[in-house]
This record gives C-alpha cells, sequence and structure tokens, in this order.
C-alpha cells in the first residue's frame, strides 16, 4: 500500500492542477493579507490596536471557511475519481494483475490522497496565519487545534468520496458527497435554530445530521479554535446558537471518537465494496 501511496503523489505532482492551486492559493493568500491590512483604516480616526484584533479574529474565521471549502472541494474533486477512473480506464486491472490485493490498492490510494491533502493544508494555512500576524499581529488563540478539526473535516470528505468511487462515477460521486456536505452544514445550522428556540424535534434533526456526517460538529470545532476567550465570553442569547461561524464549546470527546470510528467504517465499507466489484 506505501508503494500505492507513493504513486499518487507522484501523479499528482506531475499534473498541473497541482500547480494551479497553489498558484491560486497564494493568489488567495496574498489578497486575504490585503484585506487584513485595510482593518486598521476602517474609520477615520483609525481603529485602536485591540478593535483591529477583534476584528481580524472574526476575518480569520471567515477565511477558515473559505479553507474549509476549498479543502472539501479538494478532497471529493481527488478522490471521487481516483478507483472508478482507473477501473474504467484498465489501469486497476493491469495493476492487481499484480500480487497487490485491492484492500492494499485502496488503502493505498487514501494515505496518498490523506498525505497529499495534509501537504496542502499545512502550507496554505499555515501561510494564511503568517500573513494575518506579519499585518495585523494577530494570531487564533489555538491554531493547531483549528488545523486538526479542519483536516479532520478533509479526511471525512476524502474517505466519503473514495468508498463511493468505488461504485459510482467520478462525477456522480463528488456530487453526491458535496450535496451530503452542504446538508450537514445547513442541519448544523436548522439545529443551532432548534436549540435557540427550545425545539426539541429540530434540535435532533442537527444532531442527527452531525452523526450521520461528522462535517459540521468539527467545522464548530475549528470554529472554537479560532474564537477569542473574550469574545466567547461577552456572547450571550440564544440566538448565537443559531449563528454558524461561532461556537463556545469544543466538541465533545465522544463525538471526536464518534468522527474516528465513522472514518475507519466508511473506509471498510469501501473496501468490502471494491472487494466485490468487477474490475
Amino acid at each position: 500500500m506505501i508503494v500505492i501511496a507513493r504513486l499518487v503523489l507522484v501523479e499528482a505532482a506531475r499534473r498541473r492542477l497541482v500547480l494551479a492551486v497553489i498558484v491560486l492559493t497564494l493568489l488567495a493568500v496574498a489578497l486575504t493579507a490585503w484585506g487584513f491590512s485595510r482593518i486598521p483604516t476602517l474609520t477615520p480616526r483609525g481603529l485602536p490596536p485591540d478593535q483591529v484584533r477583534l476584528v481580524a479574529s472574526q476575518l480569520v474565521i471567515l477565511v477558515a471557511f473559505m479553507f474549509s471549502f476549498v479543502l472539501a472541494l479538494s478532497a471529493v474533486f481527488v478522490a471521487a475519481p481516483s478507483v472508478s477512473g482507473e477501473t474504467e480506464s484498465g489501469i486497476a486491472l493491469a495493476v492487481l494483475a499484480r500480487p497487490i490485493s485491492r484492500a492494499s490498492y485502496l488503502v493505498g490510494k487514501w494515505l496518498g490522497l490523506a498525505a497529499l491533502l495534509l501537504l496542502y493544508a499545512t502550507g496554505s494555512i499555515a501561510l494564511e496565519l503568517i500573513a494575518v500576524s506579519l499585518v495585523v499581529d494577530y494570531q487564533p488563540p489555538r491554531p493547531l487545534e483549528a488545523f486538526a478539526y479542519l483536516y479532520g473535516e478533509t479526511l471525512i470528505l476524502l474517505t466519503l468520496a473514495l468508498a463511493l468511487s468505488t461504485r459510482a462515477s467520478g462525477m456522480v460521486g463528488g456530487v453526491i458527497a458535496l450535496v451530503l456536505f452542504g446538508m450537514a452544514w445547513m442541519g448544523g445550522i436548522v439545529g443551532g435554530i432548534g436549540q435557540a428556540f427550545d425545539n426539541e424535534v429540530v434540535t435532533h434533526v442537527g444532531t442527527v445530521t452531525r452523526l450521520v456526517l461528522p462535517t459540521d460538529g468539527l467545522w464548530r470545532g475549528a470554529v472554537w479554535s479560532l474564537e477569542p476567550a473574550l469574545f466567547i465570553a461577552a456572547a450571550r442569547g440564544p440566538a448565537v446558537a443559531a449563528n454558524p461561524f461561532f461556537a463556545s464549546v469544543p466538541p465533545p470527546a465522544p463525538f471526536l471518537v464518534w468522527s474516528a470510528l465513522w472514518i475507519a467504517a466508511v473506509l471498510a465499507l469501501g473496501l468490502w465494496s471494491f472487494s466485490r466489484r468487477e474490475v
């Protein structure tokens, strides 16, 4: 499986897609850094440093949402056609004719794509935080935890898209994964609205969607990691529960365990599906 993972990384490095993503990411970091540099000039007399950092803290969350979406889209884009494309073209048959099991093939794909997304996530998020620190002298309180939550969200979508790729075409699997991702995010908002109005039925909708696809729960963890403690303490009222860009508490430990088990279970389901498919 290590050989397959290495081949995935080599193939990705040979494609112009990687270069295009790097260039676009650098452009996005440059544009957002310019936007952060304009925060002190929001008023004619300028903002004091404390208010600059407060505004920057909320903009960092919006930028994190942008990277969350980009990582989700990247995970689906690279994973959805990874098995189905090679199966339809006959490449998978040629590879599996050698002494490589289907489990090693699929797990190797998963490891290679996970490593590729890890490299991209690490570089892009680190560049963004360094740029923010340089232009407005602000750093979020828990950047490593925020990165872990965002990457966990990426792994969930990668695993889902890869499992779908064992049965569906790249386009169909990608659309399904992205629709489920959007539904999970909307389900989290609906659950927050139910919590704000003390409606148990609506609140359970959000709970169920987070269990079916844990991406929204991990996104809330990233938001909590980026929120300053003073901002969390100042937030009052039930309406804050419906805000998808605010979280007063981190995800509970059982939810994190469930997220890890979810990844393992869906990957196992993908292995079972691929083992019963004709190549």
